[in-house]
C-alpha cells in the first residue's frame, strides 16, 4: 500500500464521539487550502454507514455550504431519519467551528430483484496502453513555481489514465465529454461499504472540469474561481474499486457563473455501477 493510499484510508477512519456523532480528519486530502469536496462527502457517507450495518447506499445528495478548513477536524452528526422495511434514510451534517460546511442525505436499500437495463459503455481506448496522469504531470513540473510543482508531483492514492490527455497549463477549447480510467489498488478486499465510500471520494475528482473544457479553462490557469456546489450520486451495483473503472463525464450546460456536469462509472467489462451529477461554481476571476 502506498503512503497516499494509507493517508486516504486514515481519513475515512472516523472517531466515534457519541451515538450518531463522529469526528474526521480535515487535512491530507486533495487540496492544501480547503478540504476537497469528495473527502467531506466520503466521510459523511462513512458516518452514515456507521449507523446502517445491514444495507448498502443506493443514492446520496449533498450540498456544499462553506469551504472546509483542512487544519481542523470535521464533526459529523447523523440524523437516523427512518428505518423502513426496504429503505433506510440518514441525514448527515458536517460541522466546523459550530457551522455547517455540508449537508448530506443518503438512502440505503435491501437487495432485491427487478427489471434491468443500462446504457452501453462508451467505445474508448482501454487503460493498458494509456499513460498515467501522474507521469504526464511530472513531465510538466520542472518549469513550474514551487506550489504547482508540489501539486503536480505529489503521490495520489488512486491511478488515473486519461483517454485524451489535456495540457492543464495550455488548455485548448474542446468538447465537454471527458473519459478517464481510474482505480485504487489499496481498495482490494475492502468491505462493500468502504468500496462505495472510496468511489464517492473519487467521484468529485475532475467532474467540474468537464464544464471548463469548452472554454479553454483549467483549474491551474487562474482564470476561473471554481468550487463544487452540490453533488448527487447513485450506486447501481457492487463496486470493486481495485479494478479499472471508466469514468465518463460531460457538461450539458454552463451559465450564470455555474456549470452542470454528469458522470457515469463503468467496470472495464461494461457494467454501469454508478451515476453522478453535480453543479459547480465557475466564476470569472477578477482582473484587478
Amino acid at each position: 500500500m502506498t503512503d497516499a493510499a494509507e493517508i486516504l484510508l486514515n481519513l475515512l477512519d472516523l472517531e466515534e464521539l457519541d451515538r450518531n456523532l463522529y469526528r474526521g480528519i480535515g487535512s491530507g486530502g486533495e487540496t492544501p487550502t480547503r478540504i476537497y469536496g469528495g473527502q467531506v462527502i466520503a466521510q459523511a457517507l462513512m458516518a452514515a454507514y456507521a449507523t446502517v450495518p445491514d444495507r448498502l447506499c443506493h443514492s446520496l445528495h449533498a450540498y456544499f455550504i462553506r469551504p472546509g478548513d483542512p487544519s481542523k477536524p470535521v464533526i459529523y452528526a447523523v440524523d437516523p431519519s427512518r428505518d423502513g422495511g426496504s429503505f433506510t434514510t440518514r441525514r448527515v451534517t458536517a460541522l466546523q467551528n459550530g457551522k455547517q460546511i455540508l449537508n448530506l442525505a443518503a438512502s440505503f436499500h435491501i437487495v432485491e430483484p427487478g427489471w434491468e437495463h443500462q446504457h452501453d459503455i462508451p467505445s474508448v481506448q482501454g487503460p493498458e496502453t494509456l499513460t498515467s496522469r501522474d507521469v504526464l504531470l511530472r513531465k510538466l513540473a520542472p518549469n513550474l513555481d514551487d506550489l504547482l510543482r508540489v501539486e503536480f508531483t505529489r503521490e495520489r492514492p488512486f491511478e488515473i489514465r486519461d483517454v485524451e490527455p489535456r495540457d492543464p497549463l495550455e488548455p485548448e477549447k474542446c468538447i465537454d465529454i471527458n473519459h478517464m480510467w481510474i482505480r485504487m489498488k489499496a481498495a482490494k478486499n475492502a468491505s462493500p461499504q468502504l468500496q462505495h465510500v472510496l468511489m464517492a471520494y473519487v467521484s468529485d475528482y475532475g467532474l467540474l472540469g468537464s464544464a471548463l473544457r469548452p472554454h479553454g479553462l483549467s483549474f491551474v490557469k487562474g482564470q476561473a474561481m471554481t468550487a463544487s456546489l452540490d453533488h448527487a450520486m447513485w450506486f447501481h451495483a457492487p463496486v470493486k474499486f481495485d479494478d479499472w473503472h471508466l469514468y465518463t463525464m460531460d457538461s450539458p450546460f454552463a451559465g450564470g457563473g455555474r456549470g452542470f456536469n454528469r458522470g457515469s462509472i463503468f467496470t472495464q467489462d461494461g457494467q454501469l455501477v454508478a451515476s453522478v451529477a453535480q453543479e459547480g461554481l465557475m466564476r470569472p476571476m477578477s482582473k484587478s
